[in-house]
């Protein structure tokens, strides 16, 4: 394991190794490409531990069929590691005006609400709530309530929220947060996105 020395040591009474096996609130935020795959690359170790998984998919449409749904989903099946159950909360890319934008909030509250539900049952060891930035960013659910929640969830789950514009509070109360900074990307030359790279 890589040693670092921090720069404080918080005086909250824990051993090193309590420290060690805290549960985590995870941010993976900004324009860069990344940020679901970062957090499903969580999900992969956290499957090779053998923790259950769930997985959470916000605005994202239950149609589409991204490589890292069924991957997870084979291995969740395999009988190896960690079992995975995956989650669609939304119709499709939420940024585009629809006229479904009503059911896009609706979905995505529900959501939030199995979310809460398993929090407080300890369904799982890991969740994945992607792309869980954006209802948040647009008012649709109380970025105060999910800090909230996150901070009195009970045992040892783990939390990874993906998306851009994560909120201030949110930001303010994970763990670890990364903010994905996009240097170059094809589309922006006008290439649309690919198999085996965005899906």
């Amino acid at each position: 394991m890589p040693q670092g020395q921090p720069d404080s040591v918080p005086d909250d009474g824990l051993t090193t190794r309590q420290r060690r096996n805290r549960p985590l609130v995870v941010v993976h935020t900004g324009a860069g490409k990344g940020k679901s795959t970062a957090a499903f690359g969580l999900a992969l170790r956290a499957w090779n531990q053998g923790w259950p998984i769930g997985v959470f998919q916000f605005v994202k449409s239950a149609k589409w069929r991204v490589g890292e749904e069924r991957a997870l989903r084979v291995l969740g099946d395999s009988g190896e590691g960690g079992a995975v159950t995956w989650h669609k909360m939304g119709e499709g890319w939420s940024w585009v005006q629809r006229d479904a934008q009503t059911d896009n909030e609706a979905k995505a509250r529900e959501g939030w609400e199995q979310v809460k539900r398993d929090l407080a049952a300890e369904t799982y060891r890991l969740y994945v709530l992607d792309e869980f930035a954006y209802p948040m960013h647009w008012g649709w659910i109380d970025a105060d309530e999910v800090v909230r929640t996150l901070r009195d969830r009970p045992g040892t789950q783990h939390v990874v929220i993906t998306g851009r514009n994560a909120p201030a509070p949110l930001i303010a109360a994970a763990d670890l947060v990364t903010d994905m900074t996009k240097v170059k990307h094809p589309m922006d030359a006008g290439q649309k996105g690919q198999r085996g790279v965005e899906w």
